[in-house]
């Protein structure tokens, strides 16, 4: 007997990288969640910009925006 309740390994698999979107003209670093298909991106915009707060969840779709580079 464990004092220590068992934990299930769950993991989730992430990737990142930059893309630039060419009808906003904005460069965006991203978070490929692979298990779900979905990124979360969050602008590279200076400070103090409008848009700058503006991280958004999309359905993954490599035809809308110009991948970069992955790291």
């Amino acid at each position: 007997m464990s004092a220590v309740p068992s934990l299930k390994n769950e993991s989730i698999s992430v990737s990142m990288f930059l893309d630039w979107c060419k009808y906003t003209n904005i460069f965006y670093n991203n978070l490929y969640l692979e298990e779900y298909d979905w990124v979360i991106k969050m602008p590279l915009i200076p400070q103090g910009s409008e848009a700058q707060n503006e991280i958004k969840l999309k359905k993954f779709n490599l035809t809308k925006f110009v991948y970069l580079i992955s790291y």
